[in-house]
């Protein structure tokens, strides 16, 4: 592999490129402005009322943001006052693309990103996309509308980077979601135990099906267990790679097929659905709904896996396109439980049992940190990444890590039942 290089692999552009869509560089823009970058500051460090930011400046100063009350805290270098203004025009993206550029380092991103996360709301614009910015931002997430065809693009940007890039980092049983009850002091087989928990809970929460449906069912370790309690099992994908990882190791009497969940026919005892949902995109909630209700029998159950954001700060959220859209999951939307749960119950699905655990998420998010920078480092990323696709990687995980341990984001199973 060429992690270490420069240039631009062939692996991972889609991803690369689709996020460039979002924001461009500040250019000769920054030096007109150069007075406002003053602003800029004052607005961070208003808006940090948990926490603080130790920023080494490009002019050789350094100011302690923040520092009012506990929280996260974290250091940065500012390399180029253009940071500043990509951040204050384009949010998150645009922070992002500072990285990219070399323009900030850190060298701990989980807290850079917790100590912004935990200050959204009172950070407010000064740490989103804004004006024509934000604009054109939305009109790029546009474009990843979860369409048909637009689902199947999306699926392959992400999850047709190759089986072999996932294996290099994920735990044995690919899983690629949240484990369940991850003790932060468990060894290094601890990651994989807690993810076979995950599925027993799954599992638990459907009980012992005749005939099952697995929505998103990534490489096939869920549909087989269900399999194996001696369910038919019926599994659906978009992902190319993955239904050729699964199908080549998991039971032949699993039908794995290469279908949009909104082109399921027939009926189950029950579903399963582990973080598929944040793919679909708000305008597409009620069609996941309006399949889960038509396609389980009376009496059927369904459980799924989810990924939320806070409600209080959901519309601010849904409303301006962010860095894990732009760059790692074109068209990706986290739930809002309350409407979610809403359009369920407009169905006649009853939601019971839910059960949170976005601490858990954190902690597998920091296993699979830990083993994608040890794949990096040993050389074991399969050839086709370049240093470029790792720093967006890297961001990726840290980013995503912050937003559960700063407790805006939250993971979820939850029971849907059909009277």
């Amino acid at each position: 592999m060429n992690a270490g290089g420069v240039g631009t692999g062939s692996r991972g552009e889609p991803l690369l490129s689709g996020g460039a869509r979002f924001a461009s560089a500040p250019g000769l823009l920054s030096r007109l402005i150069a007075p406002g970058f003053r602003a800029i500051i004052n607005a961070i460090d208003r808006g940090l009322e948990r926490g603080s930011l130790l920023a080494h400046l490009p002019d050789g100063s350094s100011e302690l943001l923040g520092g009012r009350r506990p929280g996260f805290d974290a250091q940065i270098h500012v390399r180029d006052w253009r940071a500043l203004l990509r951040l204050a025009t384009s949010g998150s993206i645009g922070w992002y693309q500072a990285y990219e550029a070399g323009e900030w380092e850190c060298d701990d991103l989980v807290a850079l990103y917790a100590i912004m996360g935990d200050n959204a709301l009172t950070l407010g614009n000064a740490a989103r996309a804004s004006g024509p910015f934000r604009w054109a931002a939305n009109l790029a997430h546009r474009y990843n509308r979860n369409n048909r065809a637009g689902a199947q693009r999306n699926v392959a940007a992400h999850y047709d980077l190759g089986n072999d890039f996932y294996r290099a980092w994920l735990d044995p049983s690919m899983s690629y979601s949240s484990a369940l009850g991850l003790d932060p002091m468990a060894g290094e087989d601890g990651l994989e135990a807690a993810q076979r928990a995950k599925i027993e809970a799954i599992v638990k929460r459907l009980g012992r099906p005749s005939d099952a449906l697995e929505i998103g069912c990534g490489w096939g370790t869920l549909s087989e267990r269900l399999a194996d309690r001696g369910a038919n099992v019926t599994a659906i994908s978009l992902s190319d790679e993955q239904l050729a990882y699964a199908r080549s190791r998991c039971s032949p009497f699993i039908r794995f097929e290469k279908r949009d969940y909104r082109d399921v026919e027939g009926q189950y005892d029950a579903i399963a659905c582990v973080e598929m949902v944040e793919a679909l995109g708000r305008e597409y909630w009620g069609d996941f709904m309006d399949v889960i209700a038509r396609s389980l029998r009376p009496g059927g159950r369904a459980a799924i896996q989810y990924i939320s954001m806070a409600e209080e700060l959901f519309e601010s959220y849904a409303g301006s396109a962010e860095f894990i859209q732009a760059y790692i999951f074109p068209g990706g939307l986290l739930i809002k439980t309350s409407e979610f749960r809403a359009l369920a119950q407009a169905r006649g699905l009853g939601w019971h049992d839910q059960c949170d655990f976005g601490l858990d998420y954190a902690e597998t998010l920091k296993r699979w940190r830990t083993r994608f920078e040890s794949a990096v480092e040993k050389d074991r990323l399969p050839d086709g990444f370049d240093a470029r696709f790792v720093r967006l990687w890297r961001t990726y995980l840290a980013y995503c890590e912050a937003g559960f341990r700063c407790r805006n984001v939250n993971a979820h199973q939850v029971t849907l039942t059909k009277s």
